[in-house]
């Protein structure tokens, strides 16, 4: 496996959501490309069963490789998974686990599986002032997921060595559990997720699915909030989510929406701002990424920075549109396995 002897390699990230399609490509230097395609909900829709999902990706996935003609590539990385943890499954990851260890084969170059999750959170951290840090917490807000993890790195003392040793001795490794984070859920919802909420208000609205990017700008612009919903209760970083959401869907076609929208996202902010003291205070750690889709609201992110920043905890948000769902983080873990 003479490829693994060059430190300069271009890693193929590819992810399949249940809600796009991605392709990264990347150098150490620079990303060479991101693609991504937001996969087709029906108007009035909230989501997409797994097998339309995974439909999808299988129609979408070779338009988005012709994108990629005639790039160099040097290993291929890919999410086959939501979450690093023993029976995560999915079946929409199985569409990018097929196409990446087809092509690997192909081009006889590693394929190297990690979790959606972990993809996330290096898709932040590499591009912040948080890329040499070891220990710190992440919160993944997203349309399935609102979890607050305590990450540290799986094995600080690993060499380049041995990991090359591993790629070229163990099949296994290369499309087995591999990980480059220890991540441990300290907190978040019981039960549905920051991201379900805005979604199922957007549809009453008539908003196309999903909705939370629409949502946020009518937060930005709206001056005012109703007072009809019941602050969102957060102990030992837990609180549930099912009541606002009821509350919702009771009073949106009784009120004013646009102000009841900002009131959402005044809960939510709120909300957020409790749960990361109480992790901070949990586990003594104040530096925090903020991944998932649900982390690109403005209106978030400006109540949350300020408050949060008052207390000592240091929250990172994304500045190059990585919140989102995307490949660049599952190929930069990739690098990690690759690149000296």
């Amino acid at each position: 496996m003479e490829y693994l002897e060059q430190s300069q390699k271009n890693i193929l990230g590819i992810d399949t959501s249940n809600y796009k399609t991605s392709l990264a490509l990347i150098s150490r230097d620079e990303i060479i490309c991101d693609i991504r395609r937001f996969l087709t909900v029906k108007q009035g829709e909230r989501g997409l069963r797994q097998s339309e999902a995974l439909f999808q990706h299988v129609k979408i996935l070779p338009e988005l490789f012709e994108e990629i003609r005639g790039e160099k590539i040097d290993a291929v990385a890919y999410s086959s998974k939501p979450r690093p943890v023993e029976g995560s499954y999915m079946p929409c990851f199985l569409a990018g686990e097929g196409f990446a260890r087809s092509l690997a084969a192909v081009l006889d170059v590693p394929a190297i599986s990690f979790s959606h999750q972990e993809g996330h959170i290096e898709a932040i951290k590499a591009f912040t002032e948080m890329s040499y840090l070891d220990d710190f917490i992440a919160c993944h807000f997203s349309g399935g997921t609102c979890e607050v993890l305590q990450v540290s790195q799986a094995d600080p003392d690993r060499s380049y060595e041995s990991v090359q040793e591993d790629l070229e001795d163990s099949f296994e490794l290369i499309h087995g559990e591999n990980t480059i984070y220890h991540i441990e859920l300290i907190g978040g919802s019981k039960d549905i997720s920051f991201g379900q909420v805005l979604d199922r208000a957007g549809v009453q609205m008539g908003i196309p699915f999903p909705c939370g990017s629409a949502l946020d700008e009518i937060a930005m612009k709206t001056s005012h909030a109703t007072n009809i919903l019941t602050p969102i209760k957060v102990n030992d970083c837990q609180f549930n989510l099912s009541g606002i959401d009821t509350q919702i869907k009771n009073n949106m076609d009784d009120t004013d929406p646009d102000g009841l929208v900002r009131e959402i996202f005044d809960r939510f902010s709120d909300a957020i701002i409790k749960l990361l003291l109480q992790a901070s205070e949990r586990t003594g750690i104040c530096d925090v990424i903020m991944s998932g889709g649900v982390s690109t609201s403005k209106y978030i992110r400006g109540a949350v920075s300020d408050a949060l920043e008052e207390k000592g905890v240091i929250v990172y948000f994304d500045d190059l549109d990585l919140s989102s769902d995307n490949a660049v983080g599952i190929a930069l873990l990739g690098g990690k396995y690759i690149w000296d």
